[in-house]
């Protein structure tokens, strides 16, 4: 049973850090490429960043890009997702997805974390 579990979300201030990580099981972790996502009630879902197989292709929306950071460690099957200098708008709910195809625009993911809410207070 494929399972992507995630932990690390809270509320934070403005300008604060938060890391959140997504663990999997039941699946050959390295064999996937990772991404996170994030929705706001009412809006649709938005990409994030997302990260290759190998790690060696990342991809940032336009909106967090210098300021999150995805990371990867196949050997403990984890995907994490290093949040700086938040803002009130990436106030949402995360997502951690996995997919077998390859990386690119609107890439279908096969498998989804519970996800997990962060709040970014002003």
């Amino acid at each position: 049973q494929v399972q992507l579990v995630q932990s690390g979300g809270g509320l934070v201030q403005a300008g604060g850090s938060l890391r959140l990580s997504c663990a999997a099981s039941g699946l050959t972790f390295s064999r996937f490429g990772i991404g996170w996502f994030r929705q706001v009630p009412g809006k649709e879902r938005e990409f994030v960043v997302a990260i290759s197989r190998s790690g060696g292709m990342i991809y940032s929306g336009d909106s967090v890009r210098g300021r999150f950071t995805i990371s990867r460690d196949n050997a403990k099957n984890t995907a994490d997702l290093q949040m700086n200098s938040l803002k009130p708008e990436d106030t949402a709910v995360y997502y951690c997805a996995a997919t077998y195809r390859s990386l690119g625009p609107d890439t279908i993911f096969d498998y989804w974390g519970q996800g997990t809410p962060v709040t970014v207070s002003s």
